[in-house]
Order: C-alpha cells, then sequence, then structure tokens
C-alpha cells in the first residue's frame, strides 16, 4: 500500500505559486533593464538597438557583420543602417579580417567605450551593493540560473524565427 502525504497538493500550489512569482519578477527585471537602456541610449545619442548590437560587439568581438546579425536576432540587411551609425557616432571600427582580407569585422572603439563605463557606473555600483548581499555560493546559483535563462531565451528566439 502506498502512501500518499495530503501535503503533496499544497507543495505542488506552492512551487508553482514561487515560479509564476519568479517568471513575473524576471519579466519586470527585462523592462527595468530596458528602461535603463533607454535612457543610456538617450544619453549616448543611440537607438535601443544601435546599444543592443553595440554590447554585443563588446561582449562578443570583433565580429563580422552577419555574426553579429545572427547574435542580434537581425537580418543582415538592417545590419548595415546600424553600423553606418555606430560607426558616424565613433562607436565602432570596420576593419579587415586578418585571416580573409575579404571579410569585414567590426570592433568597439576604446576612447567611446569608457563613456558606456560612465553611463551605467551607477548601475554596476547597485549592482555591487546587491552582490554583497549573497555568499559564493549563492552568486554561482544566481549565475547558473542566468546563463539558462540566456540559453532559454536563445533558443525560444531561434525557434519563432524559423
Amino acid at each position: 500500500m502506498t502512501y500518499v502525504s495530503n501535503q503533496e497538493p499544497a507543495i505542488s500550489r506552492l512551487r508553482r505559486r514561487a515560479v509564476a512569482e519568479l517568471k513575473a519578477e524576471l519579466r519586470g527585471t527585462r523592462v527595468q533593464l530596458s528602461v535603463l537602456n533607454h535612457q543610456v541610449g538617450t544619453q549616448a545619442e543611440l537607438k535601443d538597438v544601435d546599444l543592443d548590437c553595440l554590447d554585443l560587439i563588446s561582449s562578443r568581438g570583433p565580429l563580422s557583420p552577419t555574426m553579429l546579425a545572427k547574435h542580434a536576432g537581425l537580418h543582415p540587411a538592417t545590419m548595415t543602417g546600424i553600423l553606418d551609425r555606430l560607426e558616424r557616432g565613433g562607436w565602432i571600427a570596420r576593419d579587415r579580417d586578418p585571416s580573409d582580407r575579404r571579410a569585414v569585422v567590426i570592433r568597439v572603439l576604446p576612447d567611446r567605450n569608457a563613456e558606456m563605463f560612465r553611463l551605467y557606473s551607477g548601475m554596476n555600483s547597485l549592482m555591487d551593493d546587491i552582490c554583497a548581499g549573497y555568499d559564493d555560493a549563492q552568486i554561482g546559483v544566481i549565475t547558473d540560473f542566468l546563463r539558462r535563462v540566456q540559453a532559454a531565451g536563445r533558443t525560444a528566439s531561434e525557434e519563432l524565427g524559423s
């Protein structure tokens, strides 16, 4: 005979509620970070998509325009206008790829990168304060969770794009 606890449905309900709350907080985080990025973009005179691409180049670059378009989920033809604006603004340089002189790679120019650090310095300081309240193991769990959320977002984006 198997014993089924009356607490199982309650635990399941609590778990569903906790997961729903977590998802709601992630949506709230996405919105708030979008607002912050929009404010930074406004200060830097960049469109939201330009700022996203600049961040991708900064974190994953140098990149080819095709790879940047793939990472940004944009059509390669759209990338030309974005890169033109970023280059005119002194944010990026287009260089010949040393391994294939016919190809181009995009890199962030360090002079303007300092401006981004300045614009995000308030948020970075606040993040340092938040992280100080967690031990190394907790930071590891949070980091793992966020990596998995990013991977899920990439997968969902790819599925929508297919």
